[in-house]
């Protein structure tokens, strides 16, 4: 019964350190910057999941948290759905494109 006490007391005496460190990992995750690769991989997901961008042939280049479109699209919606769908992303600081109309 004291072991089943003193294991009750050490549970309750760390569950508040355990869930403070979970609390704070979380925290510094969220608000670190993304990388280039990151937002690149993001972008093109965006693309593939939406129906109006998802059949154009797009390619997504980022340095730097500025992201340049390069390929061909059906018509300018197309192109600024693209660029609207790569602004959306997390971490993007601008957006140029280079996408031609066919």
């Amino acid at each position: 019964m004291k072991r089943l006490a003193s294991a009750l007391l050490l549970l309750a005496l760390t569950a508040p350190l355990v869930t403070a460190c979970g609390a704070a990992a979380t925290r510094a995750n969220v608000s670190a910057p993304v990388d280039d690769a990151t937002i690149t991989t993001r972008v093109k997901t965006a693309f593939i999941n939406d129906p109006v961008v998802g059949a154009a042939k797009i390619d997504v280049d980022t340095f730097k948290g500025v992201v340049t479109l390069s390929g061909q699209v059906k018509n300018k919606d197309e192109e600024q759905k693209a660029v609207s769908l790569a602004r959306s992303i997390r971490g993007v600081t601008d957006v140029k494109s280079s996408l031609q109309v066919q």
